[in-house]
């Protein structure tokens, strides 16, 4: 008898101000949320794909293509509202032991890497609670006017920099229970689940949403597996 449902959570909401209704303008022959329920449903180990919004139509569009749905309230769907509070809220909202919390604007995640890391977050150990994609961060950094990466007096190639890794956000999965407590869609001592850059690749400006849209069309020419409509 299986004892943990794990299902994977859509957070899109209305009201998008730097890439204005990035979540369903038209991207490849469809959107980015079709596109991601799309490829979440074909993902075997999940339970189901819930859609959370305070937008009717996305809503629709989501129960159109057999994802469940939760309407948002106003007060969780606000540009002042605090991502902690939201987290909470979504997460008592599911009917399930454990989450995959799945960004709309990492298009270029494949269906292999997701079934990767729900196979490695079911087998966790300890000290491990949860998993939360990364990124190789290979950059000479500065805060404060002072280097933190590197000693300028002796310069490295930026391979031989040290190896920092920046959270993603494309796959995490938690414990339903956790995400309410630590009211993050990342856990107390998340194992990091290494993606390369293109995977990684997230949409956060007009910019971004261009390059995203030239690298799916390749991807999808070279049949990479995204899992969408094609």
């Amino acid at each position: 008898m299986k004892t943990r449902t794990i299902k994977a959570l859509i957070a899109v909401r209305s009201g998008s101000v730097r890439v204005e209704n990035k979540n369903v303008r038209p991207f490849c022959g469809s959107n980015l949320l079709e596109l991601k329920i799309r490829q979440l449903m074909k993902v075997s180990q999940l339970d189901g794909v819930v859609v959370n919004s305070n937008d009717p139509a996305m809503l629709e569009m989501a129960t159109s293509l057999g994802a469940e749905t939760v309407l948002r309230q106003p007060q969780y769907a606000s540009d002042t509202v605090s991502m902690s509070e939201v987290y909470a809220n979504m997460a008592s909202a599911m009917e399930c032991s454990d989450i995959l919390y799945a960004n709309v604007t990492n298009p270029l995640v494949t269906l292999e890497s997701y079934e990767k890391a729900i196979a490695d977050y079911l087998n966790l150990t300890i000290p491990y609670d949860s998993l939360a994609s990364a990124c190789s961060v290979k950059e000479f950094l500065w805060l404060n006017g002072e280097p933190i990466n590197y000693d300028p007096a002796h310069q490295p190639r930026s391979q031989d920099l040290p190896d920092i890794s920046k959270l993603t956000f494309a796959i995490s999965i938690l414990p339903k229970s956790m995400m309410i407590q630590r009211k993050n869609v990342v856990g107390f001592t998340p194992k990091l689940f290494t993606m390369d850059e293109i995977e990684s690749w997230d949409i956060d400006t007009n910019l971004d949403f261009y390059v995203a849209q030239n690298l799916y069309q390749q991807l999808r020419i070279n049949n990479r597996q995204l899992g969408d409509v094609i």
